[in-house]
C-alpha cells in the first residue's frame, strides 16, 4: 500500500476511534466493507454493521454481506424493509435510487437509535460525486449520514487497496447494484419482476458467469454479459439453454444484448451505481486466461435445479 494510502488510512482509523461508536450501512461490498474494517479496527465492539434487506437484495448478496462480516469480526446486524412500500420508488421515475437510499438510510438510523449509536456511516467514496446521475447522494446528505471515505479523500482504488490490506476477500469484487436497476426508468418496480431478475441471475452465476446484468423490459429478458464472455454468450448451447430456462421463469422472450454489460444501460447515467457499492469493478485485462473456463462442457442445470 502507498504511503498517501496508508496516511489516509490512518487519517480515517483516527477519526472514527474518536467517535464513542458507529453503525456502518453495510451491504458487502468493497467500499462499506472497508469502511466496516477501519470501524472494527479503530472501535472493536462500538462498532456494527447493518445491513438492509429487501425485495431488491438478492440473497447471495445478503449471503456475501454475512460472511464478509465475519471475515472482518464485526457485529452484524439485519434491518428488514420494504421498498414496495413507496409509491415513489414502485413509479421508478429518475430519482428511484433516491427514494431507495433514503428508506435504507432511514433504517440504518433507526437501528442505530435501538443500538444507542448516534453515528451512522456509509461507503460513498471520493470518486463518487463524480459519476454522473447519483441522486442516492442526496439522501446522504439529508440523513447526515457520515461518509469516512469521501471526507479523507480516499477513491475507488484506494479503497481496493484499504480492503486488499485488511485480508478481504471483497477487494476485487465487480459491483453489484440493487435489482431494480434492472428494471427500465418509467416501468414499474414489482415483486414479480424482481423475483424473474433474480432467479435469471442465479442461472447464469451459477452456469459460470462473472459479469452479467438481466433486464427486464416488461417481460423480455435482455441479458448483458462482460466483454471477455460474450464468446461464450454467443454459443448455441448457452442461446438454447437460456432461451429454455430463464424463459421458464417468467419471460416471454429472451435476447442477448451484443453490446455486453454496461452500467445504467436502463436509466439516467450510471444511476445503475448509485447505491453503496456501485462503481464497475475494475479488472486486470492483461491476464490473457479466460475468466470463464468450459463453460459449455458441462450440462446446464434447469431452473428447478437451481
Amino acid at each position: 500500500m502507498s504511503t498517501s494510502v496508508a496516511d489516509k488510512l490512518d487519517a480515517a482509523r483516527a477519526d472514527l476511534a474518536d467517535r464513542d461508536g458507529v453503525l456502518v450501512a453495510f451491504s458487502g461490498g468493497v467500499d462499506s466493507s472497508a469502511v466496516a474494517a477501519i470501524a472494527h479496527d479503530a472501535l472493536g465492539d462500538d462498532a456494527v454493521a447493518c445491513t438492509a434487506k429487501s425485495e431488491t437484495l438478492p440473497a447471495a448478496e445478503l449471503d456475501d454481506a454475512r460472511r464478509v462480516a465475519e471475515e472482518i469480526g464485526i457485529r452484524h446486524e439485519i434491518a428488514e424493509f420494504s421498498e414496495l412500500d413507496s409509491q415513489a420508488f414502485v413509479e421508478n421515475g429518475d430519482d428511484r435510487c433516491y427514494h431507495c437510499r433514503t428508506m435504507r438510510l432511514g433504517a440504518m438510523f433507526d437501528r442505530a437509535k435501538e443500538l444507542g449509536i448516534d453515528v451512522v456511516c456509509d461507503g460513498t467514496n471520493a470518486s463518487d460525486p463524480g459519476e454522473g446521475h447519483r441522486p442516492g447522494l442526496r439522501a446522504v446528505d439529508e440523513l447526515d449520514a457520515y461518509s469516512p471515505l469521501l471526507e479523507h479523500g480516499i477513491v475507488k482504488s484506494e479503497v481496493r487497496e484499504i480492503a486488499d490490506e485488511y485480508g478481504l476477500s471483497v477487494a476485487d469484487k465487480p459491483s453489484m447494484a440493487c435489482l431494480s436497476s434492472r428494471i427500465p426508468t418509467g416501468l414499474e418496480v414489482t415483486e414479480e419482476r424482481l423475483t424473474r431478475i433474480e432467479k435469471a441471475e442465479t442461472v447464469l452465476r451459477t452456469w459460470g458467469f462473472d459479469q452479467f446484468r438481466v433486464r427486464d423490459h416488461d417481460g423480455i429478458a435482455r441479458i448483458e454479459v462482460g466483454e471477455a464472455e460474450l464468446e461464450q454468450a454467443l454459443d448455441p448451447d448457452f442461446v438454447a439453454a437460456a432461451q429454455q430456462h430463464i424463459g421458464d421463469l417468467g419471460f416471454d422472450h429472451v435476447t442477448l444484448d451484443l453490446e455486453g454489460y454496461r452500467t445504467g444501460s436502463v436509466s439516467p447515467a450510471n444511476e445503475d451505481d448509485a447505491d453503496d457499492e456501485q462503481q464497475p469493478g475494475e479488472r486486470d485485462d492483461g491476464d490473457d486466461e479466460p475468466l470463464v473456463e468450459d463453460v459449455f462442457a458441462a450440462d446446464y442445470p434447469t431452473a428447478d435445479e437451481i
